[in-house]
């Protein structure tokens, strides 16, 4: 009885020191060596629906971003799910500056009502 208290209690402790480790998150380590520039940009379209709603907010996404400067994927990290398309499509068309490798860089991008 008192070993199997003694091995439940060395593992909980075990188990504390093993979330007490920071997560590795190797997208900041590229986003901190240096971001690339943006050499064009394309400016996503207000939605209608966002239009009739009289949407306004951000939206934020993480691009990751070929060594020939080509958006290859996008991720939603926050915003209205009404603008997130709109921004994700536009993102897309953008295009970097070349870099010796893959890079993932986070973009904001802010709708207002076109109409205010």
């Amino acid at each position: 009885m008192r070993k199997g208290f003694v091995t439940l209690v060395l593992g909980l402790i075990l188990s504390g020191l093993v979330s007490l480790e920071p997560a590795a998150f190797p997208q900041e380590a590229s986003q901190d060596e240096g971001r690339r520039k943006p050499t064009a940009k394309v400016q996503p379209k207000y939605p209608a629906l966002a239009r009739q709603l009289k949407l306004s907010g951000k939206v934020k996404l993480e691009a990751t971003v070929s060594p020939d400067g080509h958006v290859k994927q996008t991720r939603t990290i926050g915003g209205s799910p009404v603008l997130v398309n709109a921004a994700m499509d536009a993102i897309r068309m953008w295009r970097y500056e070349p870099g010796p490798k893959e890079t993932v860089e986070v973009i904001e991008i802010d709708f207002k009502d076109p109409s205010q």
